[in-house]
């Protein structure tokens, strides 16, 4: 049952107001997907533009304030529905730039949105587009209930870079972009039936490991046993620094600083409803490490992690080259959790490489820190109340695998809560070819955002 407090929102208007708002969710959806915000191609910096002054139009549209500000990259939107100074301010997050949408699996056109029944298809409906336009549509009703409330809108245009130049941003901006609190969407359910509000990101801290043993591809009859493979050699190093049957990392140190799940959350990670079954197909997997669920859910959202995305070096045409080639190359990342610090694992990292092979270079790629949420508290039960009102389902607190830069810098910088309400659902493919949105999720976003900003301004947490 919904708690009643300071419910000045009629909740049957608001069912009226979002099912008359289908049409006008759509047309600005398939306005936003259409302009490819590619924010890793600098050949895609134009539209990188255009989609900031779509969506700052947009803003306006509903009447909200709306500029883009510029930054040492990619311009970010800020929005704003301001009723008084004195009423409490809350922030939204959503980022509107995109992965790239060249796989040859997508089946429909990427930048085209198609809507085939309830489903929106195109690349970014999911992540970030759809749920920030249901963010939007939420506060507008709110704003026009009289709510008392300032809303502001941050929609980054950098997110799936690392959102590099945001820091600085909001340093320089700290006074205009003051807010009480934020509320990020951008995170993923546990599945259509089970409701989940993320209380933590894993961080990343990604490496490049590469080894040359010589200057041209050499014969592998006649210097073969004498002459070193730097595959195999890399190869080596790369066993000896996970466990890949088991995933456990070996860096020695490596696990020191990691605080690891309370009873607390992992009870409520027991109650979340999570199913095998259902995850292995959400994402494609054929079969799993482990079989138990507590496992699985542990392993995904509270355990570090050390992935190889990719070793290169060699021969890959058809058939077989005879040679033994002169470089060899590994991507790797790892995931990390509350306390770790990304800078140090990187340490440990290059000086167990340097220990167990001297000649590997060790570079440093991208950087994020873990971030840990809040689970109790004002704005915690508005967040879970918020969305038991709008999807008639009790959310479950669970930490997110995956990693959003800007949520630590947003603490960082504006040393205020932050919190997650997020709408997407696994099946809906975020980075994935054929991606997709669904108007449950949009309906149920709407209703939820608008009870949130009630219920924030009501407790001022």
């Amino acid at each position: 049952m919904v708690d009643a407090r300071a419910m000045a929102i009629d909740s049957a208007a608001l069912d009226r107001y979002v099912t008359s708002c289908r049409g006008g969710f759509e047309s600005s959806l398939a306005h936003l997907v259409s302009i490819p915000t590619i924010s890793m191609d600098p050949a895609r910096s134009g539209d990188v533009r255009r989609g900031a002054q779509a969506a700052a139009e947009l803003l306006r549209s509903f009447g909200a304030r709306a500029d883009v500000l510029e930054t040492d990259g990619n311009p970010v939107i800020f929005g704003r529905f301001e009723t008084d100074s004195k009423h409490p301010t809350l922030t939204v997050y959503n980022h509107m730039d995109v992965q790239p949408a060249d796989e040859p699996e997508w089946q429909r056109p990427p930048f085209e949105l198609r809507i085939e029944g309830d489903r929106y298809y195109g690349r970014g409906a999911t992540d970030d587009k759809g749920p920030a336009l249901s963010a939007l549509y939420g506060a507008k009703f709110a704003i026009d209930s009289d709510v008392p409330i300032n809303v502001n809108f941050l929609w980054e245009l950098e997110e799936e870079i690392g959102s590099p130049n945001l820091e600085k941003l909001l340093h320089k901006r700290k006074r205009e972009l003051k807010t009480d609190s934020v509320v990020v969407s951008d995170t993923i359910w546990i599945s259509r039936q089970r409701p989940a509000l993320s209380a933590g990101l894993r961080g990343l801290q990604g490496a490049t490991l590469r080894l040359q043993t010589s200057e041209r591809d050499v014969h592998s009859g006649l210097t073969g046993g004498a002459a070193r493979n730097p595959v195999g050699e890399l190869a080596a190093v790369i066993t000896e620094l996970y466990d890949a049957r088991t995933g456990r990392v070996k860096i020695p140190g490596f696990h020191k600083d990691v605080v690891p799940p309370s009873r607390a959350e992992l009870a409520s990670f027991k109650r979340s409803g999570f199913s095998i079954a259902s995850f292995k197909k959400a994402h494609g997997l054929r079969s799993l490490r482990f079989r138990e669920p507590s496992k699985v859910m542990r392993a995904i959202w509270a355990e570090p992690t050390l992935e190889v995305h990719g070793l290169s070096g060699g021969y890959h045409g058809p058939g077989i080259k005879t040679v033994i080639p002169p470089y060899a190359e590994a991507k790797l990342s790892m995931r990390l959790v509350p306390d770790q610090d990304p800078a140090k694992v990187f340490l440990l990292l290059k000086s167990y490489v340097k220990k167990l092979n001297p000649d590997v270079e060790v570079r440093p790629e991208s950087s994020l820190a873990p971030f840990r949420g809040i689970v109790t508290g004002p704005l915690a039960d508005s967040a879970r109340q918020a969305v038991r009102f709008g999807f008639g389902r009790e959310p479950a607190f669970v930490r997110e695998g995956g990693s959003i830069g800007a949520v630590v810098t947003l603490q960082k910088t504006l040393r205020c809560p932050v919190l997650f309400i997020g709408l997407s659902l696994p099946e809906h493919g975020y980075h994935a070819p054929n991606e997709f949105f669904d108007w449950g999720q949009a309906h149920g976003g709407m209703k939820t955002f608008a009870r949130y900003f009630e219920l924030v301004s009501s407790r001022r947490n």
